[in-house]
């Protein structure tokens, strides 16, 4: 596949990121099944930072296999298919991305949310520590970033869970317990509001 230019591969652990008004093109000497994420850009505003050809790790593997199930079963609804690729994005620019440019205010904010998610956390006090008011911080966050802090948090939690769901022999009301989620009921709701199926199924399907 060739990208602006650059050229690589792309198979089962290798994908390609193409920004928009990027030239791209592919040949296949056989069949070939690949899926394609057509992501909005206001749902990503630095995926061009991202490399144009990426070798993932074996949980991002398993997260596209996870993808591609939900996507042939036709499962899961414009929300959580919305969810998963806000997911996706974010496991990217955090493995692969350059560190973002952001405003000092907006770095504050999602520097306190990376380390304090597990823990309540309101927009009053995100605001505080901005120092900016709730609507400047809201609109200030999502032009940066692309969601509101309080969907930021909600991406954070569920991106963890996800993690220590694959990765853990943690049972479901741990993982809601650290992630922010003292309700398990809450927790399992939120889950499958995301992802279109519950903590235990995600589980499985990485056994």
């Amino acid at each position: 596949m060739n990208v602006d230019k650059q050229e690589g591969l792309v198979c089962s652990q290798q994908v390609a990121v193409v920004a928009a008004g990027q030239e791209h093109g592919f040949s296949a000497n056989d069949k070939n099944i690949f899926i394609v994420a057509d992501v909005p850009e206001a749902l990503a505003p630095d995926l061009e930072r991202l490399p144009a050809f990426i070798s993932i790790d074996p949980a991002l593997t398993q997260y596209v296999f996870f993808l591609h199930q939900q996507l042939i079963t036709d499962s899961c609804s414009q929300t959580s298919e919305r969810q998963m690729l806000l997911l996706l994005i974010q496991l990217l620019q955090e493995r692969y991305g350059e560190e973002l440019r952001l405003d000092r205010r907006i770095e504050a904010t999602r520097t306190y949310l990376d380390q304090h998610y597990c823990k309540p956390v309101s927009l009053a006090q995100l605001s505080i520590i901005a120092n900016l008011s709730s609507r400047q911080l809201s609109e200030l966050f999502k032009r940066q970033l692309g969601m509101t802090p309080q969907q930021y948090l909600t991406e954070k939690r569920m991106q963890k869970a996800w993690q220590l769901l694959e990765s853990s022999a943690l049972s479901v009301q741990q993982i809601a317990d650290q992630v922010g989620y003292q309700n398990l009921a809450s927790f399992s709701d939120r889950f499958r509001k995301h992802f279109g199926h519950s903590p235990s199924y995600f589980r499985k399907i990485g056994k």
